[in-house]
């Protein structure tokens, strides 16, 4: 679990060191589980055989909560994670079910981009905050405004390597119509100031959203700012993206922040994200 988090999603394995003993184990698990579901669109070329391996986990987490664990080292975790913490199976059927439906990286609108976003990541911070014990309507609010940010700012990030491989990017449709974009124009890796609108909408409502999850900040629980971490690298990516005036393809997006270990900690220490 332990590589799998650092290989695949570097930013979350930093916050999730930092998170308490009791749970670490497990939000490993769950943030590994959340890795492999999202790595099956990016491994197959077939939808087909997509479908097949979500179908494989689907079946999967049905079997772990009737205490059949198949020999699979993820599953074996998840499953350990499962009894300590009596984390809901509705979660992780979401998360498999938003990757099901929305195999395509395109979306017809920004909204339904954002629905996404939150299907296919806030339930990770809602099972952080069962595994914490934390029953708190403010905590599943802010879960709710994080997940929708960092998907969005996840899809983002991701254009420049949906371009190197001549994919459709995740952007809405409805936005690179108004702004008169192709996705064509996208894969060729445009730099034109039309482009830059289109990410700078996203990046807005991404940005909307992480400002909503911070103001909620006064009504949280303490130990829930440990969770909450991983809005820190959101919102450094998003400010440096500005600065960037919105070029997504700049190179300078793709560099590592080799000082994020300590602004991590730093934050946990102030309770902020």
């Amino acid at each position: 679990m332990f590589l799998i988090c650092r290989n695949f999603d570097y930013e979350n394995f930093l916050c999730t060191l930092l998170l308490p003993n009791d749970i670490r184990t497990s939000a490993f698990a769950i943030r590994a589980f959340n890795i492999e579901t999202a790595r099956v669109q990016d491994s197959v070329s077939d939808p087909r055989i997509g479908q097949m391996r979500l179908k494989f986990w689907e079946e999967t987490i049905d079997n772990i909560y009737n205490g059949h664990v198949p020999k699979q080292p993820v599953a074996s975790e998840l499953y350990r994670a499962i009894k300590r913490h009596t984390l809901s199976k509705r979660h992780l059927k979401r998360l498999i079910l938003a990757r099901s439906n929305h195999f395509s990286t395109s979306f017809l609108s920004l909204d339904e981009m954002e629905s996404y976003a939150e299907e296919s990541t806030s339930p990770v911070y809602y099972m952080l905050l069962e595994a914490l014990g934390i029953k708190n309507i403010h905590a599943d609010h802010a879960a709710s405004h994080l997940g929708k940010a960092q998907g969005l700012t996840n899809m983002v990030r991701s254009v420049p390597h949906c371009a190197e491989r001549r994919l459709a990017p995740p952007l809405p449709q409805d936005v690179m119509m108004e702004k008169g974009v192709s996705q064509e124009e996208i894969i060729r890796g445009s730099r034109s100031d039309n482009t830059r609108d289109v990410i700078f909408t996203v990046a807005a409502r991404a940005s909307q959203h992480l400002e909503k999850a911070r103001s909620i900040k006064t009504n949280l629980p303490e130990p829930a700012f440990r969770i909450f971490l991983p809005g820190l690298p959101v919102g450094q990516y998003l400010e440096k993206l500005r600065l960037l005036h919105f070029d997504v393809f700049d190179a300078k997006l793709q560099r590592r922040n080799s000082l994020l270990p300590l602004a991590l900690y730093w934050n946990r220490f102030r309770m902020k994200f």
